[in-house]
Order: C-alpha cells, then structure tokens, then sequence
C-alpha cells in the first residue's frame, strides 16, 4: 500500500460513510464465531494506515478483541444514486467499497483533537433526543493499524484502475 492507495480508500471510505452513516467491523470470538459491528464513528488518519474509532456500545469487540485483536473494516457505499448510475451505465464510476485489515488497539481516553472530530460529525443530529441518548457518553477509543486492503468489486462492471 502506497499513499497515493490511501488517498483512495479515503474517498470511498468517506462516501460510504457519509450514505450509510456507518462501516462494519467484523471480528472472530473465542469459538471463531464471526461478529459484525456498525461503527458509526470511525475515522482514518490523513498520512498513515491507520486511524481510530469511538468505541462505546460495542460489547462484541469488547469480548473478542483480547483474543485476537486483527479485524476486517468494511467501508460500502450504499447511495442509491451511486448504485442506479453505475446500474444504468453499466459500469461503477469507482470502487463501491473497500475492505481494511487491520490490527485493532486497546481502547485509551480520546484525546481532545478526537473528540473535535466526533462533535463535528454528529453535530447536525446533536438537537435530537436519539443523538443525546447514544452520543453524548463518547469517551473512548482504539487505535487501528492497516496492514492490508481489497478493494470491493463486481465484476464487468468495474473501471480500468
């Protein structure tokens, strides 16, 4: 993976979550169950592999991640328009999605500039009764490191890249 890649996976990591709202993490658990969690407020770092993410209500990651600490994040750009576009043309005009594997952090107090990040994000929500309920006890983050990438495609109808 080279920065020009990273850049990359910013954007479409970035349109997924601004249509859907949310990426999915998925772990393993003692028993090598699969688990899939929506994080909703995860964030990837300008200039490294990496990046953090709230983690407040998330008891599966909570349970598996001592065991084994890599996870996949998945990042799916679920815009409808995206999707009736690159179905009228026949062709996506770039990734739908991509997947990071990633070795997932202890979680630490977020750091002031992190929690920045987060009132930015939900600030436009922040007026509503679900938004004081869920989002206001954001304290909390781990730290990911990103080994790898695939990038999500469909075939005969992806762009040269």
């Amino acid at each position: 993976m080279n920065l020009q890649d990273w850049k990359h996976i910013q954007k479409i990591a970035a349109a997924a979550q601004q249509s859907s709202m949310h990426c999915s993490i998925a772990t393993v658990d003692q028993n090598l169950q699969p688990t899939i969690t929506p994080i909703g407020t995860l964030f990837l770092h300008e200039a490294t592999f990496s990046g953090f993410f709230f983690d407040t209500y998330s008891e599966a990651l909570q349970e598996n991640l001592p065991q084994n600490p890599k996870g996949c994040i998945q990042f799916i750009n679920s815009s409808k328009l995206f999707w009736l576009r690159a179905l009228v043309q026949g062709q996506f005009q770039d990734f739908p999605g991509v997947r990071l594997y990633a070795e997932i952090g202890d979680l630490r107090p977020a750091s002031a500039a992190e929690m920045a990040l987060v009132n930015q994000r939900i600030k436009a929500l922040s007026w509503t009764k679900g938004s004081q309920l869920i989002w206001n006890d954001f304290k909390l983050v781990r730290d990911f490191n990103v080994h790898d990438y695939k990038w999500v495609k469909y075939p005969h109808m992806m762009p040269d890249h």
